[in-house]
């Protein structure tokens, strides 16, 4: 089976790599030359762990292709999916202006049946607009489908090699035919297929980004109020997320959530039910908890060291989570603003986003080559991403290197008690009375 992918940013390119590595000729097209360049000597312009292995594998065995001619790869192809980028509009709103141009030109280009299949996250109601768009100039019989996907960062691989489900809306036959023998061989260990109508489809995408987004924001509360009243959210999460009916996923307190998914779904599904006038309260509540949490860090490291005016301090963590160089709507940068807009100075480390923050930040930070090294000097260290290598440091190192023995920890990362006998005045999120 022909397929292109029409995006090869985050969603575009892992979909690309996976469906060439079970066989499937795959073209990966996007209009950005100096990206397609770059992917062509398997140079990527994500950090995905796994994924430049499967890009250089796949492309030495031909499977995977790259090219900027998206007319010729439209033409050549089965299947073709629109993965290019819905960025929010000024009112929150999902611009669907690639999308549909992306529509536009396979209407133009297409050259037999083809199965058109929206993978970009878009809200209800965008499968018509792209149905309208190619048919303005299709000369072949097409069918439009949504496809959304459910990857997290930092595990894009194994979550579309090994996913929990794969969502496919359609209303033909040959779109669900089509669509069936094309993730046939992601599903093998039983986990299932869920067709359902476009519009059903469309929603999911937004309904699991909120819940999971409401799930968060939940527990960060919990543990404000678990500083007010004296309990530990720890002991909190494990006693609820062991019920069946909760689970113990995203319950983790910490400095808010970011990436390209949660914040902008929450704001897109809050403008849709608002212009159909069905108002999401709790997603309204769900995203002010969450503007307001990524300044708890800042406030506890103020609260701790008084005035921020010359101070430094140590940054541990710039992309919004673990195992990616993401940094779109990252905590860490809400810190960064309100140390810097106090007098303070930041010297930052990150394991794969220091080309990232150099690009946003410029030479407002320094940066170190490692976390250690960003200590020097130091009159506080802040740990706001949970990279594993942050996870078990050298306790005396850190205390040697920095001015004052002060940690400020947005992930909960270090027990309160080991860190009151090494001798660290130790701040963390609900584990303490306020």
């Amino acid at each position: 089976m022909n397929i292109t992918v029409v995006g090869s940013g985050y969603v575009g390119l892992v979909a690309g790599a996976c469906f060439a590595e079970t066989g499937s000729n795959v073209t990966c097209a996007d209009i950005d030359k100096a990206k397609i360049d770059g992917l062509l000597k398997n140079v990527l312009p994500i950090y995905e762990p796994g994924l430049d292995t499967l890009v250089e594998r796949n492309q030495t065995a031909g499977r995977l292709h790259f090219t900027t001619d998206i007319a010729a790869s439209v033409a050549s192809a089965d299947v073709v999916f629109i993965a290019v980028g819905t960025p929010p509009d000024e009112d929150g709103s999902a611009d669907l202006k690639h999308v549909l141009a992306v529509a536009d030109t396979i209407g133009r280009h297409m050259a037999r049946e083809t199965v058109v299949v929206t993978k970009s996250t878009v809200p209800v109601g965008t499968a018509e607009k792209v149905r309208a768009a190619v048919s303005t100039h299709a000369k072949f019989p097409f069918h439009v489908c949504s496809n959304p996907e459910f990857l997290k960062e930092g595990a894009a691989i194994d979550d579309f090699l090994k996913p929990d489900r794969v969502v496919l809306g359609v209303d033909s036959d040959f779109a669900r035919s089509v669509m069936a023998e094309l993730y046939a061989p992601f599903v093998r260990t039983g986990k299932p297929i869920i067709f359902m109508d476009i519009p059903s489809a469309e929603m999911t995408k937004y309904a699991a980004n909120s819940m999971l987004a409401t799930r968060i924001s939940f527990m960060n509360e919990i543990a404000g109020l678990c500083e007010k009243v004296g309990a530990n959210v720890d002991l909190v999460r494990k006693g609820i997320g062991s019920d069946s009916r909760i689970g113990p996923a995203f319950l983790f307190p910490g400095p808010g959530y970011g990436g390209s998914c949660f914040p902008k779904d929450v704001q897109a599904l809050l403008r849709t039910a608002h212009g159909v006038e069905a108002p999401l309260s709790v997603l309204e509540a769900v995203e002010a908890a969450n503007y307001r949490q990524k300044s708890v860090v800042g406030q506890k490291l103020t609260a701790t060291l008084g005035s921020l005016q010359g101070k430094r301090i140590a940054v541990w963590g710039l992309a919004f989570k673990a195992n990616t160089d993401d940094m779109r709507e990252s905590p860490a940068l809400v810190l960064i603003e309100q140390v810097l807009a106090a007098g303070g100075t930041v010297c930052a480390h990150d394991p794969a986003a220091m080309h990232e923050a150099r690009r946003r930040l410029g030479d407002r930070v320094q940066y170190a080559e490692s976390n250690y090294a960003a200590l020097d000097g130091a009159d506080a260290l802040v740990v706001v991403t949970d990279w594993n290598e942050y996870r078990f440091p050298d306790f005396a190192r850190i205390k040697g290197a920095l001015k004052a023995p002060v940690i400020i920890d947005g992930r909960n990362l270090y027990d309160p008690a080991k860190m009151e006998k090494l001798g660290f005045t130790y701040r963390s999120i609900g584990r303490e009375r306020a």
